[in-house]
């Protein structure tokens, strides 16, 4: 037989706790008859008859008629409102449908709330990382040479626009469409999404005719959040080829880069595409050093090699130094304040104190690298010019970002640190490297997403805070990846750092193999830079109107 469960009462306020009034109801037990019914059978029907009444007793205590149709029964103590019942005897049909209209209302309600709370957290988020667009516009201006300021400008407009439109009609589907195995995990054929090109079934009718929306997020959301992301890994590229490429000749690669290079990255990886099956540990990306910084690099590193350096360019020639420091610094700023957007943003929701810790740790782990960056590069700077470099200094901060940016939500604050450090190094050393081979980068795009995106992706499976290398926490945050049966997997920290690796090879041979086709195909047909006497001139003068960024005589 069934035990009654014990109702809990409070000693303070006399109200009835009722978690499971399941078995509160008119139960009849049938006499002990025949030959078959024990005497301990006997005795236990007694107990749970005399329990039952006195049960029921409790429940004419506390149960007060409100009128002659219903009785009101609070379930929580100090409570002003309870559940409505049905007049006379309480059974456990109507106790039951009572709880369960509650629990549905309130788990609508929770529902509801997270919904909004994870859409505003997102839209939030997702207009800081837009908001990175005028931080790049001023870097990389600042970098520039005067005469050509208003182009840059304006190719950072083209970027925006131009990838956005590619981010609708083709770029969303192939990152984040369908189909999906069975099971609902995994994307189907494991390289690039197919469904909800220029926002198809985005929205639904329903019977009425109206619009049905979803309980939780929406598609929208989703769509908008990862949209700042894409047009952030196309911009990375118009710095390296600033102040040489043809605007139609960008706008053609920034289509590109944004319709489909970066689109299938993100299918590998976000997506749950082929990556994320290999040695069943997946890839670890929090906020995209290699998704987003390493394919922006890549293609930079290719445009200006292809390019080639701007007439008379040499590294050490002050005409090619940066024109305006301060829009530099202005630039460095409004990237950092944008990056928090990037990196906490990427918890894709703070509705929980879980998000909301994680959400804090990722801001801390951020600061802590972005700083150590910067004073690392700035002190390398010192030690051989024996004066302050204020740009340098700059884009070693934007060093130590990219470098966290992998690893932000699954290290502690002092492996942030030894990140950013290293960080800052890797910049000066790519920086070197590239410019030793006549690479003309004018903002050292390739060295800070390229090199430190790289880095990024090794350190986030080298520092995570699993217990060494036989636990591994990635995404799952503060907790270990975990076997089926709750217990932490162990020996697969090595995994997670080779799958790593090997994704920032796919990702340079991807990113590499088709900007290559793209650049080589532009400059084959004439259309990739601009001709020497109008580089000579500027890009302003030769091109804009009006024809100064600056006009100091008005």
């Amino acid at each position: 037989c069934k035990c009654p469960l014990a109702v809990k009462t409070s000693p303070m306020s006399g109200t009835l706790f009722l978690s499971f009034v399941a078995l509160l109801a008119q139960v009849s037990f049938g006499s002990s008859e025949g030959d078959a019914v024990t005497v301990s059978h006997t005795v236990e029907v007694a107990r749970l008859r005399s329990e039952i009444a006195q049960l029921r007793q409790l429940l004419d205590a506390k149960a007060t008629p409100s009128d002659a149709s219903e009785r009101r029964l609070l379930v929580d103590p100090g409570a002003t409102e309870g559940i409505t019942l049905p007049s006379g005897a309480l059974t456990k049909l109507s106790v039951d449908n009572a709880m369960l209209r509650k629990y549905e209302h309130w788990q609508k309600q929770y529902t509801d709330l997270k919904g909004a709370m994870d859409s505003l957290w997102l839209i939030l988020c997702g207009a800081m990382v837009m908001f990175m667009h005028p931080g790049f516009a001023m870097l990389e201006t600042g970098c520039s040479r005067a005469k050509n300021a208003q182009s840059v400008l304006f190719k950072n407009l083209l970027n925006v626009t131009v990838a956005s439109l590619a981010w609708y009609i083709f770029g969303f589907a192939f990152a984040y469409g369908g189909p999906f195995e069975d099971n609902g995990t995994y994307l189907y054929n494991g390289f690039i999404g197919a469904k909800g090109f220029a926002g198809h079934a985005f929205l639904k009718e329903d019977d009425t005719g109206n619009m049905a929306i979803s309980p939780g997020t929406s598609t929208m959301l989703t769509w908008f959040f990862q949209w700042a992301f894409c047009t952030a890994a196309a911009t990375i590229v118009s710095g390296a080829v600033a102040q040489r490429v043809k605007s139609p000749a960008y706008a053609i690669y920034a289509f590109l880069m944004a319709g489909f290079i970066y689109p299938v990255v993100v299918a590998w990886t976000w997506n749950n595409g082929w990556i994320m099956k290999v040695t069943n540990v997946g890839y670890m990306d929090f906020a995209g050093s290699g998704v987003v910084h390493l394919t922006g690099g890549i293609g930079a590193l290719t445009g200006a090699f292809i390019l080639g350096p701007r007439i008379n360019w040499h590294p050490d020639d002050p005409a090619f130094h940066p024109h305006n420091v301060p829009l530099v610094v202005l630039g460095t700023f409004i990237l950092w304040f944008g990056w928090y957007g990037f990196n906490c943003g990427s918890t894709l929701g703070l509705h929980d104190a879980g998000t909301g810790a994680l959400a804090a740790q990722v801001a801390m782990n951020t600061t802590v690298a972005a700083s150590t960056g910067g004073i690392v590069v700035f002190a390398i700077r010192y030690a051989k010019l024996r004066k302050y470099d204020v740009p340098a200094m700059c884009n070693g901060i934007l060093g130590g970002l990219v470098s966290i940016t992998a690893g932000c939500g699954n290290v502690e604050t002092g492996s942030a640190l030894t990140i950013g450090f290293l960080g800052g190094i890797i910049y000066m050393g790519s920086s070197m490297l590239v410019e030793k081979a006549g690479i003309d980068d004018p903002v050292d795009a390739s060295s800070v997403h390229g090199a430190c995106g790289i880095w990024g992706l090794v350190a986030a499976a080298l520092f995570d805070w699993g217990n060494g290398f036989d636990h591994f926490h990635g995404w799952d945050g503060f907790t270990c990846m975990k076997e089926d049966d709750g217990t932490c997997r162990t020996n697969i920290g090595g995994r997670a750092l080779g799958v790593n690796i090997a994704m920032a090879l796919c990702i340079i041979t991807w990113v590499g193999f088709l900007s290559t086709l793209a650049f080589w195909g532009l400059k084959v047909s004439g259309l990739l830079r601009v001709e020497p006497e109008k580089e000579k001139k500027g890009a302003d003068e030769s091109s804009h109107s009006p024809s100064k960024a600056y006009n100091f005589s008005s």
